[in-house]
């Protein structure tokens, strides 16, 4: 595969925190996670799943279960059955807590059943294929992981992303899925939207105009570009790693995952 520059919205999301979560953003984070991901001690912290991260990827294991064997979404067992297979039994009591009550809430309002699906990823699958995009004369590839699509009795494709926990959703996710269907899926209408396992809490359906995806490709485009301009700089200078990633330390920090290895984490995080 030849390597270009990439992007993704989680890229985009370390650039920028959506409205309102301006507070929580520090671009340090960014650099451990994507300048400095190969050390030791870095790509241990990576390699281990943070409590939301860890909870959201068996929730949507979960979901797979239930539509591996549509038999489960009628058998009154089956909460049982599906925590089985996921070892629940082997997990905390928080997160075994959490997650019988994500299987629970899907077995009583299954949203999917019935249904076209046309993918359902169990969400452990790894880094999915690039989409090559081509802005003006520059190339980058935009990864994006979908946890579902299926179409709507109308046809159109309906992108749907899983969530957990309480954080919002945010809108440039969903347009960033819009843009990946129409280089998927040319052609056809469609819309996204998120929907939250935990409270039962499904989103407005999202679409975008030809405009807005043109915006949205050049914002990533703009993004690629710059991403691959810090990680230069970080590797031309490594002392500079503060200055070309500068922390935020206090709030950022609660839940942060490379708190043990920042010199900039504050001992104690005032409220």
């Amino acid at each position: 595969m030849i390597w270009r520059p990439y992007v993704s919205f989680n890229i985009w999301s370390q650039f920028a925190s959506s409205v309102g979560q301006e507070y929580l953003h520090c671009d340090m984070k960014r650099g451990f996670s994507r300048a400095r991901k190969k050390e030791s001690l870095v790509k241990a912290l990576l390699d281990q799943d943070t409590l939301p991260q860890h909870i959201g990827l068996q929730a949507q294991k979960g979901i797979y279960e239930f539509h591996q064997n549509t038999q489960l979404l009628t058998q009154s067992n089956s909460v049982a059955i599906v925590a089985e297979k996921l070892k629940l039994n082997q997990e905390p009591v928080e997160i075994k807590q959490r997650i019988i009550k994500i299987l629970t809430n899907y077995y009583e309002k299954p949203m999917l059943s019935g249904k076209n699906i046309l993918k359902l990823s169990r969400g452990d699958e790894g880094i999915p294929e690039p989409i090559l995009i081509q802005q003006g004369n520059y190339l980058f590839n935009l990864f994006v992981a979908i946890d579902c699509i299926f179409i709507e009795s109308d046809g159109r494709l309906h992108i749907l992303d899983f969530k957990t926990g309480t954080s919002n959703f945010d809108r440039r996710q969903a347009f960033v899925y819009l843009l990946a269907a129409s280089y998927m899926y040319p052609g056809q209408k469609a819309v996204a939207s998120f929907y939250n396992l935990e409270t039962n809490k499904w989103s407005e359906p999202i679409t975008a105009t030809a405009n807005q995806l043109k915006a949205i490709q050049s914002k990533l485009a703009e993004i690629a570009q710059e991403h691959q301009k810090e990680l230069r700089r970080y590797k031309q200078n490594p002392s500079a790693f503060a200055e070309i990633f500068p922390a935020n330390p206090g709030i950022p920090c609660r839940n942060c995952q490379f708190t043990s290895i920042c010199k900039f984490h504050p001992c104690e995080v005032s409220a």
